[in-house]
């Protein structure tokens, strides 16, 4: 099972192209840091995909991209991953 203490949400856009090292740059930017075992949330600019990013206790990161039925969107927006 994958342990996340706390959810950070971004308000701003994150291209959903970027790598890994650009997410956590853009991760130690909006937030300050990375820390262990919390999970950040980024959406794309028309708020139908999230991007999840979270750092494990050793400094790893693991990526998630998700298409996800956002609030005020249709169910039927989502896509592949």
């Amino acid at each position: 099972m994958i342990r996340v203490d706390a959810v950070w949400l971004a308000v701003q856009p994150l291209d959903m192209r970027l790598g890994t090292e650009a997410a956590l740059a853009r991760v130690v930017g909006i937030f300050g840091a990375a820390h262990p075992h919390h999970a950040y949330l980024f959406a794309n600019r028309r708020a139908n995909r999230m991007k999840v990013c979270r750092c494990g206790r050793r400094g790893g990161r693991s990526r998630h991209r998700a298409a996800a039925g956002l609030p005020g969107r249709p169910a039927d927006t989502r896509g592949p991953p």
